[in-house]
């Protein structure tokens, strides 16, 4: 997920996110440990010519993301003797047998690219999968909340577009090998730097999706996949990873190959005395197995084959329609996604609630916060850990000459033995990586495309002279930069700002008396009275108008008053004048 943080609103803001798996080949296989051996082999238990168990797998699939599904299929195609051939036969199969009940423009698509075999020989390895990863990102697209810039170029723009609200991501990419370690963690690396090009161009920060590998945005996204496949390959392989980034860009120094060599030694004596009880410990977190006082301990059993295979009664379920009817009518957009509802309905009484209230949620203030543990504080920053010293262009996607990275130089002090993507020097550029050679065509047997474009490939200039180093140079004046300079507003300049403030508040009505600096005069020059719509002040009014006003009343209400003497004399005379 990449969202533009300048705004400190959910709804207001830009969000954009990706979202991509790994998984291993749906099917019934296994690897005999029995055997001490270096590469245990490959058995098919029982085939599935009707491929019920993949089916399964990819109809929640498109019940969950929508479709195109793309898999990407990453095991060796040639073999001497046949292993993981196995595996990717019986992938393919079952995606062929699957496609003959769909639409066509839902079907399932289905990529090989032998990425142990290419890596192995001259070929730009980087630069097939980023030519994959772009293909397919275009097909699926990305989600954004709003709705793409006006000068945001066409070509940029990906997703599905409904009501005009912005992109939605339909499908998905899966990504697989045997192991769904090494080169799985590889693959999905070009695709999220792929991906993260299009989310920046949506953002409005760059104007294509190119990213180079020598930057420092491209670099701490490579140290966040390389720590991603860490973790899974101690958890499930007993090691950290042994084939990083840098062995497929060709750019990993040449002692690394003793790291390879001991993380190697570490994977196969944990896959051979230890891989019993990590797969016990697994069983009994996710609540596979419930210990019981009457039934024998977990470590008693053979196989663990019934613990996640339960006896079930099966049903006659059609061979052909291995899909939900729900799910096919709301392809391409997910199944899930269109028939989701709110389950539960909770009655806010005031809008300070904890649980509703985002800035105590994070900042917790009734707690003692120490800044140096706050997470904010130790995520990585561009500019603290990847940024070169001794420069002055603070931009991430500004290509480095000398890509130092401060973290991996701390890092690598304080262990001896690291992996080779953390203590290994990054070349100045990926032109390691070279085009592929002759060898390459005669092994291109598979479904590649023939043109990429190398993207990793960027010819870099001679390093010039370096100027002195010196603090006015590492930190510009702003004028310097942007060419214009905060000063400090004169005495005037306040005073008006006030009397604006002053004359809005009172326009506004949100203030009954205003109050003005005793240096500041204000004279109306209009004789019109100073009322608002919000506002009126009563006039003042004499006692005499107000008398006159009431006699006028009371004759309307009353009728006529006796009248004085005076007048009647008046009258009479009148009467009698002849």
């Amino acid at each position: 997920m990449v969202h533009d943080s300048g705004v400190s609103s959910f709804s207001q803001s830009h969000f954009t996110s990706f979202v991509q798996m790994r998984g291993s080949i749906p099917g019934h296989w296994k690897q005999e440990m029995g055997k001490m051996v270096a590469k245990p082999a490959i058995t098919i238990d029982f085939y599935d010519p009707f491929a019920e168990t993949a089916g399964a797998h990819f109809n929640e699939l498109l019940k969950r993301y929508g479709a195109p599904i793309i898999i990407l299929n990453l095991v060796k195609q040639r073999e001497k003797k046949k292993q993981e051939k196995l595996l990717s036969n019986e992938l393919s199969s079952s995606v062929k047998y699957l496609n003959q009940f769909l639409p066509v423009e839902h079907q399932i698509i289905y990529k090989t690219f032998d990425m142990a075999r290419k890596n192995k020989g001259n070929a730009n390895v980087m630069g097939h999968l980023a030519d994959i990863a772009r293909n397919a990102v275009m097909k699926v697209g990305i989600f954004h909340n709003k709705p793409h810039y006006f000068t945001q170029r066409p070509t940029t723009v990906v997703g599905q577009h409904k009501n005009n609200f912005g992109s939605f991501q339909t499908g998905i990419i899966r990504t697989n090998c045997v192991d769904c370690l090494d080169r799985t963690n590889t693959a999905q690396f070009a695709i999220g730097k792929c991906v993260l090009g299009y989310q920046l161009c949506a953002l409005g920060v760059l104007d294509t999706p190119n990213l180079e590998f020598d930057t420092d945005c491209v670099r701490m996204l490579e140290c966040l996949y390389e720590d991603h496949g860490d973790t899974l390959a101690l958890q499930y392989g007993g090691s950290q990873l042994v084939h990083r980034i840098k062995t497929y860009r060709k750019t990993a120094p040449w002692t690394s190959q003793g790291n390879d060599i001991m993380q190697t030694l570490s994977r196969y004596y944990s896959n051979t005395f230890s891989d019993a009880e990590k797969q016990n410990a697994i069983n009994l977190f996710l609540g596979l197995f419930k210990p019981e006082e009457t039934q024998p301990p977990i470590w008693e059993y053979t196989t663990d084959y019934y613990f996640h295979h339960k006896p079930i009664i099966y049903n006659m379920k059609s061979l052909t329609q291995w899909w939900d009817v729900g799910v096919l009518k709301s392809l391409p957009y997910a199944y899930n996604d269109l028939t989701k509802a709110c389950s539960e309905l909770i009655q806010i009484h005031s809008r300070d609630v904890e649980m509703i209230d985002s800035y105590v949620d994070y900042y917790r203030p009734y707690e003692l916060s120490i800044l140096g543990d706050v997470f904010a504080l130790k995520v990585s920053n561009s500019i603290r850990d990847f940024m070169p010293n001794f420069t002055t262009n603070y931009s991430p996607f500004t290509l480095r000459v000398r890509p130092v990275r401060r973290r991996e130089e701390n890092y690598s002090k304080n262990n001896a033995m690291k992996n080779p993507s953390v203590t290994g020097q990054s070349s100045t550029s990926s032109a390691a990586s070279s085009t592929s050679s002759s060898s390459e065509n005669e092994d291109s047997f598979d479904d590649e495309e023939s043109i990429h474009t190398n993207e990793c490939q960027i010819p870099l200039s001679k390093e010039s002279t370096p100027e002195p180093f010196t603090f006015k140079a590492l930190f510009p004046t702003m004028k310097e930069v942007y060419g214009t300079e905060l000063k400090k507003p004169s005495q005037d300049d306040i005073l008006t700002y006030k009397k604006y403030v002053l004359m809005g508040k009172k326009a506004n009505g949100t203030v009954k008396t205003i109050f003005t600096p005793t240096s500041v005069s204000m004279k109306s020059l209009s004789e019109l009275p100073q009322d608002t719509c919000f506002e009126v002040k009563p006039p003042t009014v004499s006692q005499k108008s107000i008398d006159i006003y009431k006699n006028y009343i009371s004759i309307g209400i009353n009728g006529g008053r006796q009248p004085k003497p005076s007048d009647i004399e008046i009258y009479k005379k009148y009467a009698s004048y002849k």
